[in-house]
């Protein structure tokens, strides 16, 4: 008789897999009705400057990841979450064809001395076992990630893959690279 276990045993790891957008971005999908993609709206009638922010995900060969899924959080305008009137947080995917992504939001606050502004992004795509963690950090910042104290455990020659540079008035540019010579600096949740 096979011994008997109490303890629950950890399933086989999965990738976000194909099927990603069905639950997450269903309209992306193609699938309209009872299903609403929730997170499209990040700041709501928030006040705040306006921006957005545009990128692609890109793979160790450095073709674009068209199936990822990018969740955003972040502070209000005053360096607060959960502010009311206020998500904090949405998703965005990238255009099936092109891969480029793209959301608007409004510029956050820094959420305590000494820490720059920033987002904060979940990164899910196929291939990925366990979503990605990173930062986004404003390029036109420069005094304040200089003082980041996260920023500030990046290497040097690494902290550029974590800064968004200014793509025109009020908008950033921000690739996320998979893997590779570029590869986006990732933290452990």
């Amino acid at each position: 008789m096979a011994e008997r276990s109490d303890r629950l045993r950890e399933t086989p790891s999965q990738t976000a897999g194909p099927y990603v957008h069905i639950g997450l971005a269903p309209t992306a999908a193609g699938i309209d009705g009872a299903l609403a993609d929730l997170g499209r709206e990040i700041a709501g009638d928030a006040q705040g400057a306006r921006i957005t922010v545009s990128g692609r995900v890109i793979d160790g060969k450095g073709a674009p990841v068209a199936d990822a899924l990018i969740e955003v959080w972040q502070a209000d305008a005053a360096g607060r979450y959960g502010a009311e009137g206020f998500r904090g947080w949405g998703r965005v995917i990238p255009d099936f064809e092109t891969g480029e992504w793209r959301f608007d939001t409004i510029r956050p606050g820094s959420t305590g001395p000494g820490i720059a502004p920033h987002l904060t992004l979940w990164i899910v795509a196929r291939g990925i076992n366990i979503g990605l963690h990173t930062r986004l950090y404003f390029g036109d910042e420069g005094a304040a990630n200089d003082a980041d104290p996260v920023l500030a455990l990046v290497p040097d020659g690494r902290r550029g893959t974590l800064i968004a540079a200014p793509d025109g008035p009020d908008a950033y540019r921000f690739d996320i690279h998979l893997q590779g010579e570029d590869e986006t600096v990732f933290f452990d949740a």
